[in-house]
């Protein structure tokens, strides 16, 4: 059963949800709207009894990509600081649900969508998936958990040398320092498998 909003379409069968980013045009960025949608969907999903996993995906070549730096030059102070709050407290929920939740890595995962990814239980990649916390280039750092996450997942050391210098990961070398657990394609199939559910494979691939 399909629901469709501006940036992101959710589907239900059986006991999983599908959550995909579907502004591919717009490098499926996390720009407030799309936050906005993504807690609406969630929210309505998290009390569902019935629904045991969530799996989180992009479209094309992309998982998400992260703020919409020209939406983030715009803000103020003020603004700033409630757009940070707003990613930490999703993506808070998303690492406190009660089903599970896992990214289904399809393509680019950068800065916030990195941050998103490690908020859910498990990641799993496609082979040409890359991961990045890009920031530091800009002068920014990411907001939304990531610096306490990502530590927490491939260890101190490594998280500090990816977020100071930048530099891109493909799928191959996350699995070997446990960012994911699986490379895989096709990825959805992958989640779908690890969710332990029945749901039909050509309705969730809609």
């Amino acid at each position: 059963m399909p629901e469709d909003s501006p940036s992101i379409v959710t589907l239900l069968d059986d006991s999983v949800a599908l959550i995909r980013f579907n502004i591919p045009a717009q490098r499926n960025s996390l720009s407030l709207a799309t936050l906005h949608n993504l807690q609406s969907a969630l929210s309505e999903l998290i009390v569902v009894d019935e629904i045991k996993t969530i799996i989180l995906t992009g479209t094309a070549d992309v998982f998400a990509s992260g703020a919409d730096l020209r939406e983030l030059s715009q803000l103020d102070r003020v603004a700033a600081l409630e757009f940070s709050q707003l990613g930490q407290r999703l993506f808070q929920t998303i690492a406190d649900a009660k089903q599970l939740t896992i990214a289904a890595i399809n393509g680019y995962c950068m800065g916030g969508g990195l941050d998103l990814a490690l908020a859910c239980k498990i990641r799993v990649a496609s082979p040409n998936a890359i991961f990045a916390h890009p920031g530091v280039r800009l002068g920014i750092i990411t907001g939304w958990g990531g610096t306490q996450r990502l530590p927490r997942i491939i260890g101190r050391t490594r998280a500090m040398e990816l977020m100071l210098t930048g530099r891109s990961l493909g799928s191959e070398a996350a699995l070997s320092i446990g960012l994911v657990t699986r490379v895989e394609d096709p990825i959805l199939a992958c989640a779908l498998a690890i969710s332990h559910g029945s749901p039909s494979q050509v309705t969730l691939n809609r």
